[in-house]
């Protein structure tokens, strides 16, 4: 393709140098690394209302924050994801994980064009409101 960077066209084919069109399907392949379909599935675990991240400590030291953790199996077109999420109490349950499991679905589609064969969720705590600290 000739042209100048930053620039880009309209259509769906491009032109090579010779002029003849291009067929989207005859530029290259695509891979996307499974760390990446993780970390998307992750994300989109994390943006449901009521799934929390919690502090994560290794020998009593507070080591940063975590949120869902994913793991893939399975051809891009039949994944199986199996997430581990912490929800704030007092969410309902099956409603959230309804809801992870239809955002998960729906951004592996949308961004890597992956079709997700299931999603197994496991709560692995359920996490309270902060509250106020009491003054006296």
């Amino acid at each position: 393709m000739t042209g100048t960077v930053g620039t880009a066209e309209s259509t769906a084919t491009t032109r090579s140098e010779r002029g003849s069109v291009t067929e989207p399907a005859e530029r290259g392949g695509l891979r996307i690394d499974r760390g990446v379909l993780r970390r998307i599935a992750e994300h989109a675990a994390d943006s449901v209302p009521n799934c929390v991240r919690l502090r994560r400590r290794v020998a009593g030291l507070g080591t940063g924050e975590h949120g869902a953790t994913a793991r893939l199996a399975g051809p891009e077109r039949q994944l199986r994801i199996r997430l581990e999420l912490a929800l704030r109490y007092p969410a309902p349950i099956a409603e959230t994980v309804s809801a992870v499991r239809e955002r998960v679905r729906t951004e592996l589609e949308r961004m890597a064009d992956c079709r997700v064969a299931t999603v197994d969720v496991t709560v692995t705590a359920l996490v309270p409101h902060p509250t106020a600290p009491r003054v006296e």
